[in-house]
């Protein structure tokens, strides 16, 4: 069969190996957008000899395309039926598209299947565990710009001398990546300027998440509404400036993790696999950790919401003010959880307009009869109508107790 392609899977995103132009015409035929994977790496894995020297001319006949899974893409390769290999995992598929038939097919392929071979399905998973990271690096710097956070200036205002000391790692690990890319590899002497910077990292991100727990033990302390109001806003503002400093440090520890596989692909490549599991584990105990601490912050916030909505009739302006601050930092946490992958149901408070809510109270008010009086007249000009009725049954009530009273005033004369 012509048009063959291999297709390999991590879960996180989707391999697609074979001749540049039928790998181009699937994911033109699927709807898939991708990046070189640049499988010429994995020529690391052979060293020399006959064996690596045939292994080399495999790989270099062919071509491959990354493809970052999302819920669509996924469902769209889905259908390929897509089998567990015996690298942890991953899973691959052989697919074609004879002449006569216009979609693509899964089919069998032998022994000189590109896939067969464990230490290229190593090689290629560990270089697509680099493109995913190095992906949610962009989606990280897309936001650090959108939300115009100055990183660097929020690290310097900072007193902490390990926050302040980030500022150097961000600069060294830069420039490890910048000469990764320029050399093709990461050499010795490289990985040896960046070996000490995940101490800082961590130390940095221990000390954001501090704060973040700080800032929703703030605002869970406040029970009036004003000071609600004027520490909600705070925690707005300082919410956001540390899950900018959460972000800085989440993608210098995926540029880290890039440059240790690229280091063990060339030192020590046949440790690349556990190498590369053993980093899944770890960033997703950080995603795991950051979540904790960012929905904390949201359930304060939603809390505080809850409070002021309950008391939006006697305080109009500062109420909507605390659900609104609520509402901006759930949607920067959600925002932020989007960019380095977290999954999280947002859920968004809505501020009960006052009209709203005074009108709530003024039906049940007006239920009561003459305490309906007093609470129709807090409402203002949009319960005179109403008020009028209500006025009108109360002054039938009050001549009514006048006259009970001069009878019974009379009563008392006679016997008098």
């Amino acid at each position: 069969m012509d048009n063959e392609i291999q297709l390999i899977s991590d879960g996180d995103g989707l391999a697609v190996i074979g001749n540049a132009t039928d790998v181009e015409r699937f994911l033109l035929s699927e709807g898939l957008p991708s990046k070189d994977l640049g499988v010429q790496r994995l020529k690391s894995f052979f060293g020399t000899g006959a064996a690596a020297a045939q292994a080399g001319s495999e790989i270099a006949a062919n071509s491959g395309r990354w493809v970052k899974l999302t819920k669509e893409s996924a469902e769209r390769v889905k259908k390929f039926g897509l089998m567990e290999s015996k690298t942890p995992g991953v899973s691959h598929a052989m697919v074609g598209k004879p002449g006569s038939i216009k979609s693509w097919l899964q089919i069998e392929k032998g022994a000189g299947s590109f896939l067969t071979n464990p230490a290229h399905l190593a090689g290629a998973a560990g270089i697509m565990a680099q493109l995913a990271m190095q992906q949610t690096m962009d989606e990280i710097t897309d936001y650090l710009a959108r939300i115009d956070e100055k990183v660097d200036d929020v690290l310097r205002a900072q007193k902490d001398a390990v926050v302040s000391r980030m500022i150097g790692v961000d600069l060294v690990v830069e420039e490890a990546m910048t000469i990764r890319e320029q050399v093709g590899r990461v050499s010795e002497v490289t990985w040896s300027k960046v070996q000490a910077a995940p101490t800082t990292i961590a130390d940095t991100q221990a000390y954001a998440l501090r704060q973040l727990d700080a800032l929703a033990e703030k605002i869970e302390g406040k029970t009036k509404i004003g000071d609600l109001a004027t520490t909600a806003k705070e925690v707005e503002s300082k919410a956001r400036e540390w899950l900018a400093v959460l972000a800085r440090c989440f993608q210098l520890q995926d540029a880290i993790a890039v440059l240790e596989l690229d280091r063990v692909l060339d030192a020590a490549p046949e440790e690349l696999d556990r190498h590369r599991l053993g980093l899944r584990v770890a960033r997703q105990k950080r995603l795991d950790l950051i979540s904790r601490s960012t929905e904390r912050l949201v359930a304060r916030m939603n809390a505080a919401a809850s409070t002021a909505n309950a008391k939006v009739l006697l305080n109009p302006t500062k109420s909507p003010a605390v659900v609104q601050s609520s509402n901006h930092v759930a949607t920067g946490v959600y925002d932020f959880h989007g960019r380095l992958g977290i999954e999280s149901g947002r859920r968004s408070s809505e501020a009960r307009r006052w009209v709203d809510a005074a009108a709530e109270a003024r039906d049940k008010a007006l239920e009561t009869g003459a305490k309906g009086v007093g609470a129709a007249r807090s409402l203002g000009n949009e319960t005179l109508d109403r008020a009028g009725s209500v006025k009108d049954k109360l002054s039938s009530g009050i001549a009514e107790r006048a006259r009970r009273r001069r009878g019974d005033d009379n009563e008392r004369g006679e016997e008098g």
